[in-house]
């Protein structure tokens, strides 16, 4: 993987500050890079923001870029209590409070690009445009929701090098790309105090008892008048072209861009396609 040393190397030229801001009592861990119209960075379940680590660079050429931990993920605090949509959309309206921004573009991938199209929806003044990442599961199949609280479950309760492997690994169709510096972030993230309770409260989402009341469907995503850009791959492990098509239907105004040979983290697998596809779009 000659074009990738590591998450500092992608970072390590690109004047940037990665900071704690308190968003409702929740200690949020955030990075911010560039100058420009605001573009909000989402990551999806049991992520952070190094998700992106390849991708800061290029978007802050000309974007002033925030990427940050959702509540109950990465580095920032782990209250307890459900992390439902709506929950975790208000902590991204409350931090966007908090630093000051009034509105935004937002890309979110895969559970971020579900929080993002929620906020678009309920809060239409706060998203210029939005992206929508592999956001996974739109019909909302039962075997996918299995899988995905199986595998993340196995990774959180024995964070193992090998177990928390598997689980990158899920999110890649070339697998030989995930280093050891990423399996390690995440075996440091899912080894923290009070994880296993935290990653436990990000999973209801994957009961469908509990998912009926936020999942994707036309009587909220018809509400969502920002721009959007449906950021689809061929190899994506959680919804395929056929989910786009419904999103296609049920928003107002969308458009779909497929990115060949990647699978759930096109923003790590083919970064400059993805950097060319924002540019276009949210420019």
């Amino acid at each position: 993987m000659t074009d990738h040393i590591s998450i500092w190397g992608e970072l390590s030229d690109v004047d940037h500050e990665l900071r704690h801001v308190d968003v409702g009592g929740v200690r949020t861990r955030v990075l911010r890079a560039g100058a420009g119209p605001d573009l909000i960075l989402l990551h999806g379940t049991g992520g952070h923001l190094e998700a992106y680590a390849r991708d800061i660079a290029g978007l802050a050429t000309a974007f002033r870029v925030t990427a940050y931990d959702m509540v109950g993920h990465g580095w920032s605090d782990l209250p307890d209590r459900p992390y439902t949509i709506d929950v975790l959309s208000d902590h991204l309206v409350g931090l966007m409070d908090a630093l000051g921004v009034e509105s935004a573009h937002l890309s979110g991938e895969s559970l971020g690009g579900w929080v993002a199209a929620w906020t678009a929806a309920h809060h239409p003044g706060r998203v210029e445009r939005m992206v929508l990442n592999t956001p996974g599961n739109i019909a909302n199949k039962p075997e996918v929701m299995v899988r995905l609280r199986e595998s993340t479950m196995a990774a959180v309760t024995d964070p193992s090098e090998a177990n928390v492997r598997r689980r990158v690994e899920f999110l890649f169709h070339h697998k030989e790309l995930v280093t050891g510096e990423l399996v390690g972030l995440r075996r440091a993230v899912y080894s923290r105090p009070g994880f296993v309770r935290a990653i436990t409260n990000t999973l209801v989402l994957q009961d469908p008892e509990v998912r009926k009341d936020f999942a994707w469907d036309p009587s909220w995503v018809g509400k969502i008048t920002a721009p959007t850009l449906l950021l689809w791959t061929d190899h994506d492990p959680t919804g395929g072209l056929d989910e786009a098509r419904m999103l296609l239907d049920w928003l107002p105004d969308a458009r779909l861009h497929v990115i060949a040979d990647a699978g759930h983290w096109p923003q790590w697998e083919k970064p400059e396609e993805y950097l060319r596809v924002h540019h276009e779009f949210l420019a």
